[in-house]
């Protein structure tokens, strides 16, 4: 009966660790992404980083990526289209997660 809680063990902690390296992928890559708008504002320096926490915290709103999606777009107006942006988000996810994983 040990092996079964030890195996039951092992999968609620892969899942609370998949789910918090989800979590701080999703929080990178907002920073990234606002990073990369900010820029495409013209902000630079504490401004653009002041705009990445603004997007982080608007991941806050709802689940889901549509939250950061509205803000960033409404922010960006006609500088980027909706497919570029939502291209943008899954590059920077991949990009998230590789820095998380180099930083282990």
């Amino acid at each position: 009966m040990t092996s079964m809680k030890d195996r039951e063990n092992a999968f609620e902690n892969k899942f609370a660790h998949d789910a918090e390296m989800q979590f701080k992928a999703e929080a990178r890559r907002n920073k990234l992404l606002g990073l990369w708008a900010a820029d495409l504002m013209g902000k630079s320096g504490d401004d653009a980083q002041a705009y990445a926490k603004e997007v982080i915290k608007s991941d806050f709103e709802e689940a889901g990526d549509e939250d950061v999606f509205r803000k960033v777009h409404g922010d960006l107006g006609d500088k980027v289209s909706e497919t570029d942006l939502r291209a943008k988000m899954a590059e920077l996810m991949i990009a998230a997660k590789a820095q998380l994983i180099d930083e282990v």
